[in-house]
């Protein structure tokens, strides 16, 4: 199996030795037994009250309990790096050559080998090292928080703030709301409206309610644990840590952290693998493409070489050192060198990679989907108007409006949006008073319904509660039966719903995303209430919100298509809304496709709907998800930009998530890529700095296999041609181990802007034609050098002579590499403007410097060298600057006949 990256490792504290691993059954009985008590029984085994834990006794349980974390997912140490690196597959082959080499005798060839191997894993274990400070780095600085409530000593009161995740104890109490991901095994106290998503513990894709359960409704111990995972997964009243709030909110007290969680043990027990990603596929391709060349051709020149000079056992060492040759063990070292810098630059564009691979699939994306929220306007939610359902700006309108924003804080949770903010913000400044009312129950917003409700209590009218719902205007226009006049309530007519959609339709297509407002009058009751009672309502009017375009979303749109990337508009907003807002941006939204219109198609038609389509508007997360899915099932490569809870389907199913800093916490979760400054141009950056990362490890491929399968052929013809091997196995490996060492720098390359304009990803096929192109270019160069040393040193030379004739190929072949590097790493040859970086120069003038000296130094003899005459030397020289005029001559051609 070929090698691939693996997935970043946690922040935690070291793995606790399999006997201390909590085990399943024990964590279930102890839910289980949670799940049974009353829940004063549960704050008092636990220490705790409803107004949460003091932040000294915190501290303290934390430091008994440890961090929340997951102990399963830690990093490696040292020793483990090094057994990853030596079971690389391309360090076991050297292995075994290195071994059979000694088994045959050859032990100058297997201490060459071995240093290989030994400079191949100590760079890749160091460079893994590198790689996950640099991975921790940039997780520090996106921090997933939970909201605790926790009271500075014991006659303080209490106080709701966010605490990092790893920071909860047992015992403290945490409020939920709608995108938190559940921080912790929580019993519940309060809930209003709550459902979670359970699919990473059951694989269940639909939420689940969840409640809290009154004292007196205590199930029985023995039944619950009879029940198995129903007594701790779907007990309604337990909410497990990997868990999402998808809808309501919810106030609960952790009862387990870390390791003592369900998820905890199932973690250490399972220890699932990060799914397969398009970069792991690639490199894994074209790792068994090279150890495929490298089977193929050394079994070949053994052959020939036995065949044609009946020197058995030194044409199998010879073989054995092509096979070396040909073995490119510093690629994993040069894919993680690569990555590391790119994650590095893309923080300096404010770009946080949570997942290196993923910065391969940043490159890639021809298809960027998003939403218009914070991309293409700025996410500063502003009051444009509050009209009553005849148009005319009403206070009272406002009033109810508010009233619903503010008291969508009930109890502890928080259900507050940018719309609850902004309208709360603009009634303050308006004097419109909310506080003379008691908060009731919440019916929470949900991306299905499209709407909301809370239900009040006002002072003077006891008895009677008043359920007020906002939301979109056709789903609460829906609900309504009567529509409040001048002149009192009157039945809401066929007529007047027209006329009000209308008034929607007409502020949307000026940017201004309007929704309706109405209030029915309920008998006080103790139930709770649920969407059914949203019904029989009296329309009352409209609020009208405006976000206005980001001044770079033009620039943005326009950069992003420069570089083939198509945005694409998904929102659940109102159509003529959308189109204003692409308008603005300078993106043509074309026919806009409604989430009614896509229910009706299959896979295969969405996906070409898909293609022709800019703008999705009104529709739900599961046709967003199902979009992407049609997307990439079309061949197109998808990231998807979102920062809601309604956006994590469509965030895990494309080939890069990304979100925002501030998005909810499964966001973020569900997200390959952060950024810290939300708007499209960090994307075309991001994308920008992925092919560049990309560019580089393609030069690597190109350059060390097109010089390898030279070699190989040269071989090839030299054993046919020659009556004596071209070159020792010895000063084979040298030259691999040289030119390996060389070309690592490539990966703080400089790369043309030509090839930052496309998508691009790995192509086995273009990367054979390369090979097959350029390849013979230096065989022809080393067999122009066969016939200067020939003629030097004679048909049939002494051993002296040999001697000759293998340091100028040794020279020949390590200048020409030297030089293929400069000429290979770009389009255009080199010159004073376009010249590699610094690392780059560096690095192939320290291989030139090798090649130069090594005859000269006092290790010649070792290596079975000899001081090369001047004639010589400058035939050599003349040599190289033949096969640079050649190999830009042919690479010219290829990029004409490639087109790329």
């Amino acid at each position: 199996m070929a090698w691939a990256p693996d997935p970043l490792p946690a922040l935690s504290p070291p793995r606790p030795d399999a006997a201390d691993r909590p085990r399943l059954p024990d964590v279930r009985g102890r839910l289980a037994e949670y799940a049974s008590m009353p829940i004063h029984q549960v704050l008092r085994r636990l220490d705790s009250g409803p107004r949460g834990l003091e932040e000294d006794k915190a501290q303290e349980l934390l430091a008994r309990h440890g961090d929340n974390v997951i102990t399963g997912s830690v990093a490696p140490h040292r020793g483990a790096r090094l057994w990853h690196a030596l079971t690389n597959p391309f360090v076991g082959i050297l292995l075994v050559l290195g071994g059979v080499s000694a088994a045959l005798g050859a032990f100058g060839a297997a201490a060459v080998i071995g240093a290989m191997v030994v400079i191949s894993c100590w760079l890749q274990v160091r460079q893994e090292q590198r790689f996950d400070r640099v991975a921790a780095t940039l997780r520090a600085m996106v921090v997933s928080t939970a909201t605790v409530v926790r009271r500075a000593s014991a006659d303080a009161s209490s106080a709701a703030r966010e605490v990092p995740i790893d920071q909860l104890v047992p015992g403290d109490v945490v409020n939920l709301g709608p995108g938190d991901m559940v921080p912790a095994d929580v019993r519940l106290l309060r809930s209003a409206g709550l459902a979670v998503d359970q699919a990473v513990l059951t694989g269940e894709a639909l939420p689940v309610a969840k409640h809290a359960t009154p004292d007196e409704a205590v199930p029985d111990i023995a039944v619950v644990r009879s029940a198995g995972d129903l007594g701790t997964i779907d007990c309604p009243w337990l909410c497990l840590m990997g868990s999402t709030v998808t809808t309501g909110t919810g106030t609960a007290v952790v009862v387990a952290t870390g390791a003592a969680t369900y998820f905890g043990a199932m973690h250490a027990h399972l220890a699932p693998r990060r799914a397969e990603t398009a970069f792991d596929r690639g490199v894994r391709g074209v790792s068994r493409a090279l150890i495929g060349l490298m089977l193929v051709c050394a079994p070949l020149v053994f052959i020939v070489n036995a065949s044609v000079h009946g020197i058995r056992f030194a044409a199998l060492w010879f073989a054995i050192s092509v096979a070396v040759g040909l073995t490119p063990e510093m690629l994993p070292v040069m894919v993680s060198t690569a990555l590391a810098r790119g994650a590095r630059a893309g923080a300096r564009h404010n770009v946080i990679i949570k997942r290196l691979p993923a910065i391969h699939n940043l490159g890639a994306i021809d298809v960027l989907c998003t939403d218009k929220t914070g991309t293409l306007t700025q996410d500063q939610v502003s009051v444009d108007c509050h009209i009553d359902t005849d148009g005319r700006p009403d206070p009272e309108v406002l009033r109810w409006a508010a009233l619903n924003s503010s008291m969508a804080a009930h109890g502890d949770a928080v259900l507050f949006n940018e719309l609850d903010e902004a309208l709360l913000t603009y009634a303050e400044q308006a004097s419109i008073p909310v506080d003379d009312v008691t908060a009731v129950d919440v019916i929470p917003f949900d991306s299905t319904r499209r709407r909301g409700s809370v239900i009040i209590r006002a002072g003077g009218r006891p008895g009677t509660d008043i359920l007020i719902t906002k939301g979109a205007v056709e789903q609460v226009l829906d609900r309504c039966t009567r529509l409040r006049r001048d002149d009192g309530d009157v039945p809401l007519t066929t007529a007047d719903r027209q006329r009000l959609s209308e008034v929607g339709d007409r502020h949307a297509a000026d940017g201004v995303r309007l929704l309706a407002v109405a209030i029915a009058d309920r008998p006080a009751r103790l139930r709770p209430y649920r969407p059914e009672d949203e019904q029989g309502l009296t329309l009352v009017g409209f609020v009208g919100f405006r976000d206005r375009p980001r001044e770079s979303a033009a620039a943005a749109v326009t950069s992003l298509a420069a570089r083939g990337v198509t945005v694409k508009v998904l929102t659940g907003d109102h159509p003529l809304v959308a189109e204003r807002i692409c308008r603005d941006a300078g993106m043509d939204p074309g026919r806009i496709v409604l989430g009614d219109d896509i229910d009706a198609l299959g896979d295969a038609a969405l996906g070409d709907l898909a293609d022709r389509t800019t703008v999705f508007a009104r529709i739900d997360p599961e046709q967003k998800a199902r979009i992407v899915r049609a997307l990439r099932a079309a061949g197109r490569t998808v990231g998807f930009l979102g920062d809601g809870v309604n956006d994590s389907p469509a965030l895990r199913d494309a080939d890069v998530g990304i979100t925002v800093d501030g998005a909810v916490a499964i966001a973020r979760e569900s997200s390959d890529v952060v950024l810290l400054r939300g708007d499209l141009l960090s994307v075309a950056e991001a994308i920008t700095e992925g092919r560049r990362t990309f560019a580089n490890i393609k030069k690597y491929l190109e350059i060390t296999i097109s010089s390898n399968f030279g070699n190989v052929l040269s071989m090839l013809a030299a054993s046919v041609l020659l009556p004596f091997l071209p070159m020792l196995p010895l000063q084979i490996l040298v030259q691999n181990l040289c030119f390996d060492l060389c070309l690592l720098p490539l990966a703080f390359d400089h790369v043309d802007e030509r090839e930052l304009r496309r998508p691009r990803t790995f192509d086995s096929a273009r990367l054979t034609r390369f090979v097959l192109w350029l390849g013979p270019v230096n065989t022809l160069a080393d067999l122009v050098a066969f016939g200067i040393l020939l003629h030097i040193t004679g048909d049939h030379p002494a051993p002296a002579a040999q001697a000759l004739f293998h340091t100028g190929w040794f020279v020949e072949n390590l200048l020409t590499q030297a030089a293929a590097v400069h000429l290979l790493r770009s389009r255009r040859l080199p010159s004073l403007r376009d010249h590699a970086a610094l690392p780059v120069l560096l690095g192939t003038a320290a291989i030139a410097a090798i090649a130069m000296a090594l005859p000269w130094s006092p290790l010649a003899g070792a290596v079975g060298m000899t001081v090369l005459p001047t004639a010589c030397l400058l035939s050599l020289i003349l040599v190289l600057i033949l096969y640079c005029v050649l190999i830009g001559a042919a690479k010219t051609l290829w990029h004409r006949v490639d087109g790329r």
